[in-house]
């Protein structure tokens, strides 16, 4: 895509082949939903003791039946001429692009497409007693729809929310596409949340239902209860409440209540809504002031769903079934448009990992599920690279040789011929002999797809990846633009870039500088509906003309690939008016110096640029909380400069002369690299514990939070500059 176009323009052509034009399985639907599949209804522990009427069947084979379908050809009714709103009952244009005028589509109608074609098809696997069960497209269409009745009978209003503060799992997913059958808001809220932060969300989006999954969730809620008005019931699914509690259901009773509701009134909602009402809203984290809640249409999570899949290459089941592991919190878009509303437009099989996936057991569930595609957070890949890498170091001479010999000989491959498909020998053999069981080990033999989002990913690990001939596929995108706007695949994949728009979807830079980087803007049926609520920050993201200004900062290449150079915000502006984006000269030290984890840069509105460095520790397995303890690369950095610390007190409380010495001399050498003077490290300080969640420095998705930081650490950072002054 040339720069000097100002604006990029992309569509998929039109395929026979794709999923709405194929025909159905041969088995007929109405012999899997009277035969097999319900005749195993009883066999998961979710649906013991539920009953499925002859009414739900038949009402759910009307809905099958294409004459029944009435927004079988969706369009929108009503006369909006806004791109935005800030209301939750509101409704907007959507940006249909000439180029790609993908009917508009409910949820409730992409729910019905997929069961007539993957109806009888695993959609969701979960553990009990260490046995996998799974529920089948069908059987979810039906627990969806009890559960929207069941919200019903709860009073949930139209336009109100169901907040669900949970880990990932078949009861968070159902609890959602019921929400939104029900005509409700879907509002997920990290576990992390403290009460104070679940009561800001709860009551910005007038939340009638909340489901927790444990008891530790439902303290939090009964803490702040009485200052949610509009709060009616709690459900718990993972474990009862501790005693009978008035409005505290447990899923079973739950969805034992939606039996008083008709099919007839709950069919009567699904078939009144639009495409361009609001049915999700997604919080932004809330680093810099309070969270503001993203409204996404039902337009922006199916054609989304759809098209960004599509740009990525998910297959539809017809064609493979994709198996992928839901881990990553569902209350972020990422996690979100990928492993539920994705899943559902492709029939993919979703299996749901254990709550302390990201404490260690991740990597069980992905041996035993063979994902086909894996969604990560760069920390996520990042912990990963530094397993391996431990487990190297301990291995014997050969072994190691072994694999730095096959990572070294994939690596330049990948560089040199990044889309041969005719390997060297040599490649061919190191991948037969050491890659594939290493890949094996990790969970992806069969994975064909790895994809990363929702923060920048240092150019170490994705080289690190692809000499285990794993590439990293970036998505580029925002809670605004309901997940991704770019996306790259197997078949449009450049090193280091997010890839191209998608289909139907613009992209212009503003205010470009000589080298190309400007403000990333956007346009495309991807972009939300506005801030609930929030007028004043609506229309500081929404320009006049409808583009939405992400605040981040980037450049195209000349066929269209976007590079992400750093956020606008964190653009360093120091006291003798340099421009410093902090993220590359950070990722320089971090490469430079293998036994730091996190460096942050600082300097705005300073005489120059300091850094506070954190050491690279072990995790405790069950708080995920930074420990003292050195992992074995940082042992082995301390060992090489020769110190024989092992744990981050040694090294920092008693000020390790030789790894204080090293990091001074690491840094000497990132500062050889820089372009100017004012782009040099004049000071720096070893922290004491790694960054963390509950730390606050990080966010849900291992985001560092800069003001957080900057505020934590005053005290340290201001004393490099007041030795400056004296």
């Amino acid at each position: 895509m040339p720069r000097s176009s100002g604006a990029g323009y992309g569509c998929l052509p039109r395929d026979p082949s794709m999923p709405d034009s194929r025909e159905a399985p041969q088995n007929s639907q109405q012999d899997t939903i009277m035969g097999t599949t319900h005749e195993n209804m009883g066999r998961s522990s979710l649906t013991d003791g539920q009953t499925l009427s002859k009414e739900s069947l038949s009402h759910a084979l009307e809905l099958l039946a294409p004459e029944k379908s009435k927004d079988a050809q969706v369009e929108v009714d009503s006369p909006e001429k806004a791109l935005w709103t800030t209301q939750a009952d509101g409704r907007v244009r959507l940006r249909i692009d000439p180029s790609c005028p993908q009917l508009p589509c409910t949820v409730h109608r992409m729910f019905s497409k997929a069961l007539d074609k993957y109806g009888d098809l695993s959609a969701l696997g979960f553990k009990r007693q260490d046995k996998w069960e799974h529920i089948s497209y069908f059987q979810y269409y039906l627990l969806a729809r009890k559960a929207a009745k069941g919200f019903l009978k709860l009073g949930l209003e139209r336009a109100h929310s169901v907040a669900i503060l949970g880990f990932n799992s078949p009861e968070w997913f159902f609890s959602a596409v019921g929400t939104v059958f029900a005509g409700g808001i879907v509002t997920g809220i990290y576990t992390t949340s403290s009460p104070e932060a679940c009561q800001y969300i709860a009551h910005d989006c007038r939340a009638n239902v909340i489901v927790v999954d444990t008891q530790k969730q439902l303290e939090k809620i009964l803490k702040i209860w009485k200052n949610l008005p509009h709060l009616k019931a709690v459900v718990i699914y993972q474990e009862p409440p501790p005693q009978k509690m008035a409005n505290v259901y447990t899923m079973e009773e739950f969805m034992e209540l939606g039996n008083e509701v008709p099919e007839e009134a709950l069919d009567t909602i699904i078939e009144a809504q639009q495409p361009n009402q609001c049915c999700v809203l997604v919080y932004t984290s809330g680093t810099t002031g309070s969270p503001k809640g993203v409204m996404l249409s039902q337009d922006n999570i199916t054609w989304t769903a759809r098209f960004g899949s599509l740009a990525g290459d998910i297959q539809p089941a017809e064609v493979q079934q994709e198996v992928v592991v839901s881990y990553l919190p569902l209350s972020h878009i990422a996690a979100q448009i990928y492993d539920l509303w994705t899943g559902i437009q492709w029939g993919a099989q979703v299996c749901f990992a254990e709550p302390d996936a990201l404490q260690g057991s991740l990597v069980n569930t992905l041996r035993e599920v063979q994902p086909t595609s894996h969604m990560g957070v760069p920390r996520v890949w990042e912990k990963i690279m530094e397993r391996i890498q431990e487990v190297a170091a301990r291995s014997g001479f050969i072994r190691r040789k072994m694999l730095l010999w096959a990572m070294s000989v994939t690596l330049e491959q990948n560089l040199t011929c990044p889309g041969s498909d005719l390997k060297p020998f040599t490649t061919r053999l190191a991948d037969y002999l050491v890659l594939a069981k290493v890949r094996q080990v990790l969970g992806f033999a069969k994975c064909q797809k790895c994809f990363y989002g929702a923060a920048p990913m240092t150019a170490e690990t994705q080289r690190f990846f692809l000499g285990l001939n794993i590439r990293l596929y970036a998505g580029y995108g925002l809670s605004e633009t309901s997940g991704p706007h770019f996306m790259s695949s197997p078949y449009n994949y450049r090193l280091y870039s997010s890839g191209k728009v998608l289909p139907g979807c613009r992209v212009k830079l503003v205010n470009e500088d000589a080298e190309g980087i400007g403000e990333i803007c956007l346009w495309g049926r991807t972009v939300f509906m506005g801030y609930l609520n929030m007028e004043d920050k609506t229309c500081e993201a929404i320009d006049a003309d409808g583009w939405l200004h992400t605040g981040d900062a980037g450049r195209l290449d000349a066929d269209g690939f976007l590079y992400l150079t750093g956020r606008l915000k964190e653009l360093i502006i120091t006291a003798g008016g340099e421009n410093v984006p902090p993220v590359p000269i950070e990722e320089a030290v971090k490469m430079e110096l293998p036994i730091i984890s996190n460096a942050m840069l600082i300097g705005d509105q300073r005489k120059f640029l300091s850094m506070l460095l954190t050491l690279k520790c072990t995790l405790d397995p069950d708080t995920s909380d930074p420990t003292d303890n050195l992992t074995e690369q940082a042992v082995e950095f301390c060992q090489r400069v020769g110190s024989k610390a092992t744990t981050v007190s040694e090294i920092v409380g008693k000020k390790d002369e030789v790894v204080y010495q090293a990091i001074k001399e690491g840094i000497q050498r990132v500062n050889m690299n820089a372009a100017a003077r004012p782009y040099h490290i004049q000071k720096w300080a070893i922290l004491e514990r790694d960054f963390s969640i509950s730390g606050g420095e990080l966010g849900p998705t291992m985001k560092l939070k800069r003001p957080t930081v900057l505020e934590k650490y005053k005290d340290i950072i201001d004393s490099f500059y007041q030795e400056q002054n004296k």
